[in-house]
């Protein structure tokens, strides 16, 4: 093998180590700006997070209007109060607030509810309103008027004393 054959033959398995290297410590480092945030009782092993922290934003998983024993409430009002106040619920876990929301996805079973849902949602969420889509769709888990998702965003500096 000729000196310039084995350089090349290193100089390949060096970059291809290097690459290895860069992408476990890549991986690693997303894990550090990547969490999960999960309020559901301890054995119900849904295959979703009620949201996810990764770097500065906060991603809030659709919240319904439950009560304490994840019975829905009645009507679209208290449904919307109580998926607003799961929403809190993730927000605050997380480490954020409510005003840190940026945008809102609002899912209606009949979109003839969305002047009673519009009055409830705006007695809750700081000013400035969040944007915010809202759509009807065909039919919500477990039979529920409103599905509400959220994403939050803070200011990075604003986690530098938070434990991980």
């Amino acid at each position: 093998m000729s000196v310039k054959t084995g350089i090349v033959k290193f100089g390949i398995v060096g970059v291809a180590l290097a690459s290895v290297f860069l992408l476990g410590a890549s991986r690693s480092a997303d894990s550090r700006f990547k969490r999960a945030i999960s309020l559901s009782p301890a054995g119900q092993n849904l295959p979703f997070s009620d949201g996810i922290v990764a770097g500065n934003t906060l991603y809030i998983a659709g919240q319904q209007g439950a009560d304490e024993n994840g019975k829905l409430k009645d009507g679209i009002g208290p449904q919307t109060h109580g998926a607003l106040e799961a929403v809190q619920k993730v927000v605050k876990s997380a480490g954020f607030e409510m005003k840190d929301i940026v945008s809102v996805t609002v899912y209606l079973a009949d979109i003839n509810d969305f002047a009673e849902m519009n009055k409830a949602y705006s007695s809750i969420m700081p000013d400035p309103k969040p944007a915010r889509a809202t759509v009807q769709a065909a039919a919500l888990v477990g039979g529920a008027k409103i599905e509400i998702s959220a994403i939050a965003v803070r200011d990075p500096r604003a986690f530098q004393n938070i434990q991980r």
